[in-house]
């Protein structure tokens, strides 16, 4: 059979893997500092972090043009750039997110790459993993059950307002009917009845919080600084006042601590936290992208979705929280997504069209002006795909170049480090140049308003900003509240620079509408949720968990 007909999984589940001792060795790290979970997983220590090595480590963002509804590959060649790098005689790894279980079972599938540019255990991570995720929720439910349990104690309360309180529960699962419902139902026994409902894990506070706090004194501060709702007398609660740092702490204990794997060609990765970057930050853990560089030369990181979110988070939350200067950026981008934001429907993404191409490179110049406006030329990554003609490709290394930015062909799906090499020497090429000096989009200390307008009419492309009601009244509450110096964590669809996902390319004449924001107080953002997104997802009418299935002997089908 050839390897081009074989399914991700396939691929996964018949390469030869390494012992974690094997790949830990490679990085000098002892065998006494893993903690194993099983034979080919194990977490690090956070006292493998090292910020002179820091400093002196190249890191390297991958990011994308704004994805179809399958995904552009950016993990895919995260991993195959990281493959690449080690073939051309550099010591790289990879620094990637954990998989949720939504999409996994829902429409996109998991996030371990693809082809011959995967992490293994394949399986593994693609489901439970370390367990990380299941700390999270269950680190986030505690505080929802002592809130809950605070405001039905007559004698021992904070004189919690059950009407203001806006912490939720979360589960790892896209389930739509949570989305908001009532508990506390059943008599006096059974709690205060009051309205609320569930977010999806990858969203959830908890989360972001422990992508951003550098060890357990930053973790306990940041936990005990969430906002959970005002008092009868309007005074603001938060949840050191219910002594739930401490606890909740314990629960992520273990999930802190980076996990290490491998790539398909044996070489190092971490794959730590994973918030979507649509309704999230969006990208992995700063210990584990500090980890990652104080262990390896070259860092290749990727941030979710298109570069107007998963990027633009990266550049202006994670990297002033965590000190972090990257010093290359990679767009990817495929012919079918070129040709989807050119106009072509679902069935004529794999037909040659080069109107449409034409048309739809709006959306990558788009991007790779907003990268410039961070102080970084990109490289382009042109992700290889069965459909792809020459003309194509030709037109857009040629307009790429006309931008000053080198567009290079990956084909790390099909051929792994070896398909990746020159996307690896472009990138190296770039760092040495020295031609990128990162710096933020915007000044933490303006009003939130100017925030917002800065990323919806600078990376957007928008006209202007509106806001509901509800959002202006919420504006008027963050500044009693004294965080108006946070920055903004936008909400919204990843499929458009607009919030209309049918506005694709470059749309022009638009405005972006703030209907609600949630404040995370204890991870340090404003989530500004723009038109109709929603932080717990829905299934798709056919999900992809009905094609998967698992026979006597253990073995797995369907997981992509």
């Amino acid at each position: 059979m050839s390897k081009t007909v074989l399914t991700d999984l396939e691929i996964a589940t018949s390469a030869k893997i390494s012992h974690i001792n094997d790949i830990a060795s490679k990085l000098a790290i002892k065998q006494d500092d893993l903690e194993y979970y099983g034979k080919y997983k194990a977490k690090l220590p956070l006292s493998l972090i090292d910020e002179s090595k820091v400093e002196k480590s190249n890191l390297i963002l991958v990011s994308a043009i704004n994805p179809t509804p399958a995904g552009e590959g950016k993990t895919t060649v995260s991993i195959g750039l990281t493959d690449g790098l080690n073939k051309i005689g550099k010591k790289a790894m990879v620094v990637l997110r954990e998989p949720s279980l939504g999409p996994v079972f829902g429409m996109k599938g998991g996030a371990a790459g693809g082809g011959y540019s995967q992490v293994i255990p394949m399986v593994d991570i693609n489901l439970h993993f370390t367990g990380d995720f299941s700390a999270i929720e269950k680190a986030n439910n505690l505080l929802a059950a002592l809130i809950d349990n605070n405001i039905q104690n007559k004698v021992h309360n904070l004189n919690i307002d059950p009407r203001t309180i806006v912490w939720k529960r979360v589960m790892d699962m896209n389930d739509r009917s949570l989305r908001q419902m009532v508990i506390g139902l059943g008599g006096t026994g059974n709690g205060i009845p009051r309205e609320t409902g569930f977010n999806i894990t990858a969203a959830s506070e908890i989360m972001a919080i422990l992508c951003l706090s550098k060890d357990f004194a930053d973790l306990k501060k940041r936990i005990g600084n969430i906002f959970i709702g005002y008092t009868f007398d309007k005074r603001p609660v938060y949840a050191r006042e219910l002594k739930a740092e401490g606890s909740m702490a314990i629960l992520l204990k273990d999930a802190i601590k980076p996990n290490l794997v491998q790539t398909l060609e044996g070489n190092p990765a971490i794959v730590h936290c994973g918030p979507f970057a649509n309704i999230a930050q969006g990208t992995n853990s700063i210990v584990a992208t500090k980890m990652g560089m104080s262990l390896s030369d070259y860092v290749v990181t990727e941030a979710g979705f298109g570069a107007d979110l998963g990027a633009e988070k990266f550049l202006d939350i994670k990297c002033p929280v965590g000190g972090l200067k990257p010093k290359a950026l990679v767009i990817v981008a495929t012919i079918r997504a070129l040709r989807h934001h050119g106009g072509a429907k679902a069935e004529e993404y794999n037909t040659p069209n080069m109107d449409y191409i034409r048309k739809g490179f709006e959306n990558l110049e788009k991007h790779i002006e907003n990268c410039k406006k961070f102080g970084l030329t990109a490289v382009v990554a042109i992700n290889s795909r069965f459909g792809d003609t020459q003309e194509e490709v030709d037109y857009v290394k040629t307009k790429c170049a006309e931008h000053g930015v080198k567009a290079v062909e990956s084909k790390g799906w099909g051929d792994g480090g070896n398909g990746t090499m020159d996307l690896a020497k472009a990138v190296v090429e770039v760092i040495d140049s020295k031609v990128n000096s990162y710096h933020q989009l915007y000044d933490w200390n303006q009003p939130i308003e100017a925030k917002i307008k800065t990323i919806a009419t600078e990376i957007y492309g928008a006209d202007d900003v509106t806001y509901s009601a509800k959002a202006r009244t919420q504006l008027k509450e963050f500044e009693k509240l004294g965080i108006t110096g946070f920055p903004v964590c936008m909400a919204k669809t990843q499929k458009s620079f607009s919030e209309d996902e049918k506005k694709v390319g470059r749309p022009r004449g638009f405005k972006i509408n703030i209907r609600e924001f949630e404040v995370a107080a204890g991870a340090g953002f404003i989530v500004a949720i723009v038109g109709d997104m929603m932080r717990m997802p829905g299934l798709p009418v056919v999900p992809a968990s009905e094609g998967m299935d698992i026979d006597n002997d253990g073995n797995i089908t369907g997981l992509s």
